[in-house]
């Protein structure tokens, strides 16, 4: 299988709910072309989906190393560390997808949830 092919099966089985599997075709994809911006974050998404949350965090993180204004890198690293009950580092990246894309209502629904939470357990 080629890396689109790889890219193309990992995308179908994140979207139809199979992001175990995704992870398995995705990680492949990743290993054949290692600086593809947009197979790293199906990568991150998969993980993310398949509760790998630690992994999929520092998937986002070193799409933001490469590049800062990446706003759903972001908003991912922020469900991460969220996932992972870092919700003073989720709030600081949650924000700044926030500040980014002011028009998505699920970067400021992420936000607000991860602020609540953080001010409910202070």
């Amino acid at each position: 299988m080629d890396v689109y092919d790889l890219y193309s099966r990992g995308m179908k089985l994140l979207g139809s709910g199979s992001p175990a599997a995704a992870v398995q075709l995705l990680t492949r994809a990743v290993e054949v072309e290692p600086q593809s911006p947009s197979i790293r974050e199906a990568l991150a998404r998969a993980l993310f989906g398949a509760r790998h949350y630690a992994e999929a965090a520092e998937s986002f993180r070193s799409i933001i190393e490469e590049n800062p204004a990446e706003d759903y890198a972001r908003f991912g690293l922020g469900l991460a560390l969220s996932r992972m009950g870092e919700f003073e580092a989720a709030v600081e990246h949650l924000a700044l997808a926030v500040a980014m894309r002011p028009d998505n209502r699920d970067y400021a629904s992420a936000l607000k949830h991860a602020r609540a939470t953080l001010d409910s357990r202070r």
